[in-house]
């Protein structure tokens, strides 16, 4: 029945993501957002029923990570192929792009039995996003020219900018927790930076909580050390758009003061916007006597602040000391993947079996990322599914 009523509410939500890239979640609107989290859970539940999601026969979802990947390169694969698509992996170092082939002819060269191509690009700052739009572009051009018979959907699998399919998990996961979106308004969030022994972090993941959450009437405390700050246009909106779902935006320098009465903490390291704008610079010069000088400094600016530790002392300031912990994983974990880090081990230990439900939705978020790209009407393609009934594993 819950299947049944979810495929309902697709149908109400009339909405059409057919053709559309998955770029960053503030381009999409609050119907098309709850689309996808609906279509996640359906297919979710479909799986758990037995019942197989396999809508396409044939077809390849490109995967292109140009960073290290281990949750998010799983569920691209699990989800393409819940659906029924085979993954491939493009490996630059294997391609022609080592040799300078342009962006515009390997999408091209990639797409000829295509449906999605997945990128990770989140290394250089400004130019991760601007990447993946000139793929876009490019299988824009080879589709309008006959060249592509299908032009192939992209998903941002993490950018300089977003990781849309982290935050996405992270709101269903939010969703079930709390009862509905609707139980979300009014409900304080805390995304603060916490202490890494290492430095480099993208900023996409916080950018990702601030620029999402702030659409559902969530209170959100930012907090982080002076000198921590995120790209500032992100932050700009993410007060923006708080203020006009009902909620609010504030940014903290105390990790304690933000803590207290919050319903939920994600505390997360992250490197500072201006380091990372250097590190761009370096990398781009290919300066590695840079890069480790930079590095150098900023894990000694980074030991500075050891104590934004996530402990049991902090949990306490939260509402009913347990506000519900979340991590994109892998956290840094004192006395266990580090000598000092982003959370206790007590603490992640309370939690632990959370965060892997947490990172449980991801695959159903690519998937319903991809089916809704896929189909025009999904409500009326998710309810071909339940009447054929076709077994995943045949017992």
């Amino acid at each position: 029945m819950d299947i049944i009523k979810n495929i309902e509410k697709v149908e109400s939500l009339n909405t059409n993501l057919a053709g559309k890239d998955f770029l960053l979640t503030w381009e999409k609107s609050e119907a098309e957002l709850e689309t996808i989290l609906t279509v996640a859970q359906i297919l979710k539940d479909l799986r758990s029923k037995n019942i197989s999601p396999k809508v396409f026969q044939s077809g390849l979802a490109i995967s292109q990570f140009r960073d290290n990947s281990t949750r998010t390169r799983f569920s691209y694969a699990s989800a393409a192929n819940l659906l029924g698509l085979e993954v491939q992996d493009l490996d630059e170092s294997k391609s022609q792009i080592a040799h300078g082939e342009t962006v515009r002819e390997t999408a091209n060269m990639i797409s000829f039995l295509a449906d999605f191509i997945g990128i990770r690009d989140d290394m250089f700052l400004g130019e991760g996003n601007k990447y993946m739009r000139e793929v876009g572009q490019a299988l824009d051009d080879g589709y309008s020219q006959g060249v592509l018979p299908v032009r192939p959907g992209i998903i941002n699998l993490q950018c300089d900018i977003d990781h849309p399919t982290q935050s996405m998990a992270d709101l269903l996961h939010l969703k079930n927790e709390f009862g509905s979106l609707e139980n979300l308004k009014g409900k304080k969030i805390v995304m603060s930076w916490a202490y890494s022994p290492s430095y480099g972090k993208p900023l996409s993941v916080p950018q990702g909580i601030i620029g999402l959450m702030s659409r559902f009437g969530m209170d959100i405390e930012l907090a982080y050390p002076e000198g921590y700050e995120l790209i500032p246009e992100v932050e700009q909106l993410a007060a923006k758009q708080a203020k006009a779902s009902g909620g609010s935006f504030h940014i903290s320098h105390s990790m304690k003061d933000a803590l207290k009465d919050a319903d939920i903490v994600y505390p997360k390291s992250w490197a500072p916007y201006h380091i990372m704008q250097k590190r761009t610079e370096l990398l781009k010069a290919d300066n590695h006597q840079g890069l480790n000088a930079l590095e150098k400094s900023c894990l000694a600016e980074n030991a500075h602040h050891t104590d934004w530790e996530y402990d049991d002392e902090k949990m306490k300031l939260t509402k009913n000391s347990d506000a519900l912990y979340m991590h994109c994983l892998p956290a840094d974990i004192s006395g266990v993947s580090c000598e000092k880090g982003e959370v206790a081990s007590d603490v992640f230990d309370k939690y632990r079996t959370k965060t892997y439900m947490e990172a449980g939705y991801k695959p159903y978020i690519i998937a319903a990322m991809m089916f809704t790209q896929k189909f025009k009407n999904p409500a009326k393609v998710l309810n071909e599914i339940m009447t054929k009934n076709n077994k995943r594993v045949l017992y």
